[in-house]
């Protein structure tokens, strides 16, 4: 196979041209918002977030009103109810983040049940990416870089309210209001990568970068660089796997990147399991060549 069937081939069609522009948009913002989601140790509030969603999404093209707004909506109101429940009772909040979010996603499951549609919704829940046309393109460029915008806008505040929520409202920022924030831009997040990936597998895309960075670096500000690099990497080599072997891209995206993660974890300079034991076999070596003073 030559140069151009592999790589070429594939930009001669124009929707796999849209899928490589809305890959590396939807990728790119993921991956900078997973490093605060890492950092803050708010895997499962993604999660939460990303499934309880989608019954928004769905209200939002019955009432022909932007995916952004319905999104955001439910977003913020599974982020109140896991406060409720964890609040109110005994329930613990990683049992009543499971709770709320597994109930809104049924609830989107069955209003795509219900809802008369000329399209198919469930493109919301496994991703469409070979479909998305132009007016799709246009959003998940608007809500990306309007995303994107506000996290490196507020980038100061966020990082210092994830390592030191006491400490930024000593120096007078409201830790309640930028983790409200947060929330807000993780429900926009979703929505951008809604089309890429689905429902499902969003979250992936939300921690594996973050979660793969935070074991190359000890620096936040690395981190910020080194998680959408590997993103954009492993969700353009998915894209065109999926191609080359006719399979799903979106999973085939996620799939890479969970590969990448596991080199990572076991290879990785710093923090891999295998590179750990390299590093201390080495010292000991070095201790034992080293003569001692008699």
């Amino acid at each position: 196979m030559s140069l151009y069937d592999l790589f070429l081939e594939p930009l001669s069609y124009d929707f796999m041209v849209r899928a490589l522009a809305s890959t590396v948009i939807a990728s790119t913002v993921c991956a900078v918002l997973s490093c605060w989601l890492v950092l803050i140790g708010w895997s499962l509030m993604g999660d939460a977030v990303s499934h309880a969603v989608l019954p928004g999404v769905v209200l939002a093209y019955v009432l022909g009103a932007p995916f952004a707004l319905g999104a955001v909506v439910f977003g913020f109101l599974a982020v109140a109810l896991i406060g409720v429940v964890r609040d109110t009772s005994r329930v613990k909040e990683d049992a009543a983040i499971g709770i709320v979010f597994t109930t809104l996603f049924a609830l989107g499951l069955v209003l795509i049940s219900v809802t008369p549609s000329q399209t198919d919704l469930n493109h919301i829940i496994f991703g469409n990416l070979l479909g998305v046309d132009t007016s799709d393109l246009l959003q998940i460029g608007v809500l990306g870089a309007i995303t994107l915008g506000l996290l490196v806008l507020k980038r100061r505040d966020f990082t210092l309210y994830a390592f030191d929520p006491t400490h930024a409202h000593a120096i007078g920022l409201n830790p309640r209001v930028l983790g409200a924030a947060l929330l807000g831009l993780l429900a926009l997040t979703a929505v951008v990568a809604l089309q890429v990936v689905g429902v499902i597998l969003v979250v992936a895309m939300l921690i594996i970068p973050g979660a793969t960075a935070y074991l190359l670096t000890d620096r936040f500000g690395r981190m910020l660089v080194f998680a959408p690099s590997f993103s954009v990497l492993a969700a353009v080599t998915g894209l065109y796997l999926s191609y080359h072997l006719d399979t799903a891209s979106g999973g085939m995206i996620v799939l890479v990147q969970g590969a990448g993660f596991t080199l990572v974890y076991l290879f990785g300079p710093r923090h891999g399991i295998v590179g750990k034991r390299l590093a201390k076999r080495r010292r000991e070596r070095r201790d034992v060549s080293v003569p001692t003073a008699g």
